[in-house]
């Protein structure tokens, strides 16, 4: 029986703005983001009867129809009467309920493999289009790169990649909830909005002091008020001499960008002494 073998990158925020609430109860949001080399891997196999299997050394994640990888598998089947089942093993390597996309990427990861595996044929525009139905980060999970996302976020242009760097995870022991933290969020509330057009520019001219100045976020206030070990990390992050220091999606991963290496081991050991989970990653060019 065939094998196919995906990779389900993290992604960061670069930008996050939001705009409005919409009348479909989702935010209208401008967003760049980016993926890092931290991953997931999805080892996917045909099955000889007509069902979905999901396994992972993670004991910690729903291996059922909760889990949005098995979601994209049971989405493709009916929606293109695939009569041939799957066995997906789910090597967890991205913290969960992080703001760092690892649910997206992996039901992103299972539309690319299952379209592979099973012969479809779909172009990557559909494919995008599938992963809206599953959530608002699986379209730009599909595309990879670097985007610049509206509407829900799942309307998309590719932008120019930000230059290479150190990039600095670190997430506390506990797990924010993204509609949570939505729901909290009054557009009134923010005093200043972070510059897309800036970023945009500092892309463009591959300028890295830059791309740090220009990072913004404007749900750190909400979940940065709500827990402190957020806030925690990232005065870390900027005391220990990380040059961009933010708050990933709706938290609580906080990321650091470092432009020379031998300044990670400082941000990672003062990290290290009081968050177990922190990952070095680089920006996946």
């Amino acid at each position: 029986m065939s094998k196919i073998y995906e990779k389900a990158p993290a992604k960061i925020n670069l930008v996050l703005d939001v705009l409005r609430k919409r009348e479909d109860g989702f935010h209208e949001v401008e967003m760049i983001m980016t993926m890092v080399d931290l991953a997931d891997r999805l080892e996917m196999e045909e099955l000889p009867r007509d069902q979905i299997l999901l396994s992972s050394q993670a004991g910690f994640i729903p291996l059922d129809e909760k889990n949005l990888a098995f979601q994209a598998a049971r989405l493709l089947k009916e929606r293109y009467g695939v009569r041939r089942g799957v066995y997906i093993h789910l090597d967890k390597q991205i913290p969960v309920a992080a703001g760092l996309a690892g649910g997206s990427s992996d039901a992103a990861a299972a539309l690319k493999g299952l379209n592979r595996l099973w012969n479809l044929g779909l172009p990557t525009e559909e494919l995008e289009a599938l992963g809206a139905e599953l959530g608002s980060d699986v379209p730009f999970c599909i595309r990879g790169g670097t985007a610049l996302a509206r509407g829900r976020g799942e309307k998309l242009e590719t932008v120019p990649r930000p230059p290479q760097c150190w990039v600095i995870l670190a997430k506390p022991p506990i797990n924010v909830s993204t509609a949570d933290v939505y729901g909290k969020f009054r557009v009134g509330d923010v005093k200043e909005h972070p510059s897309i057009p800036q970023m945009l520019d500092a892309l463009s001219r591959q300028s890295f002091q830059d791309v740090c100045a220009s990072l913004g976020n404007v749900l750190e206030n909400v979940t940065l008020h709500r827990y402190p070990e957020v806030r925690q990390i990232k005065d870390c992050m900027i005391k220990s001499g990380a040059d961009g220091v933010l708050m990933s999606g709706s938290g609580p991963t906080v990321f650091g960008l470092v432009a020379k290496e031998a300044k990670v081991s400082r941000v990672y050991n003062a990290l290290r002494g009081f968050c177990k989970e922190v990952y070095v990653a680089r920006m996946l060019t």
